[in-house]
């Protein structure tokens, strides 16, 4: 485990491989374990660099509300500390918002994106109602919260099929403090729509969905590449990808980042 210091805040990461520097962030509830499968392959032929976003993982907590551009300033300040000058960015869920500041904010430092069941739109008001319901009810009621919660991220049709698994995330899951969740569903409840970067950035971009998934709407969050040259990529199932179609997606991740 690797640490520097952002605003008086530990930030966690791994740095593993040589080559293209590649950047693994992790969802809402996870951490950078999340990325333990694909890692080793992935630093065969790159430099790996998966970060604790705040509050998550072995990375400390920052304030009360963690807004998505405080995240990217964190990572750029990984990224500044290891001198990696431009990078291949992919984000899953949260981390893919997280992304999208980071190429809001430092332009010139990305080589690609990722986008892996995310999306570049701000919160609807009626998500943003539920943000808030998520956040009295993790106050109200920890442990039930997260087990909904990551189990809920799953296709119906992969529940069973995966229960092991989900038990396994639902565990590191909770190891989330209170802050470090209530910090984050305030920071995404607020974050900008950034639609407008998958129009107008230079760098290839891949948005990959779950067709299943039971956070995204797939219809509507396709729609946001109409028009544009991002890159499609769909699974069956739903919105853990890396656990739901776990083969499959290092594949199409190879495949993308040899083309950039």
């Amino acid at each position: 485990m690797k640490q520097i210091l952002f605003k008086n805040t530990n930030i966690s990461y791994s740095d593993t491989g040589k080559g293209t520097a590649i950047v693994l962030l992790h969802g809402f509830l996870e951490n950078k374990t999340m990325w333990d499968f694909y890692i080793p392959e992935l630093a065969k032929k790159n430099r790996v660099i998966a970060i604790d976003l705040l509050g998550h993982g072995e990375t400390e907590c920052l304030g009360y509300v963690q807004t998505m551009e405080e995240n990217a300033d964190a990572v750029h300040e990984v990224l500044s500390a290891l001198r990696i000058r431009k990078a291949i960015f992919v984000g899953h869920s949260m981390g893919g918002y997280v992304a999208l500041a980071f190429a809001e904010l430092y332009p010139e430092k990305v080589k690609g994106l990722v986008l892996l069941n995310s999306t570049s739109k701000a919160d609807s008001e009626e998500r943003k109602i539920n943000r808030d319901r998520a956040i009295k009810a993790v106050k109200q009621s920890f442990i039930n919260f997260v087990s909904l919660s990551i189990a809920n991220l799953f296709s119906e049709d992969n529940r069973e099929r995966l229960s092991s698994e989900i038990e396994s995330v639902k565990i590191k899951a909770l190891k989330t403090p209170l802050q470090g969740i209530v910090a984050s569903l305030e920071g995404m409840k607020i974050r900008k729509d950034r639609e407008v970067l998958l129009h107008l950035t230079p760098y290839p971009k891949l948005l990959i969905l779950g067709e299943k998934d039971p956070v995204l709407n797939y219809s509507e969050t396709k729609e946001q590449i109409e028009n544009t040259e991002v890159k499609l990529f769909t699974f069956p199932d739903g919105h853990m990808s890396h656990i739901e179609n776990q083969e499959e997606l290092l594949k199409v991740l190879l495949l993308f980042f040899k083309r950039v």
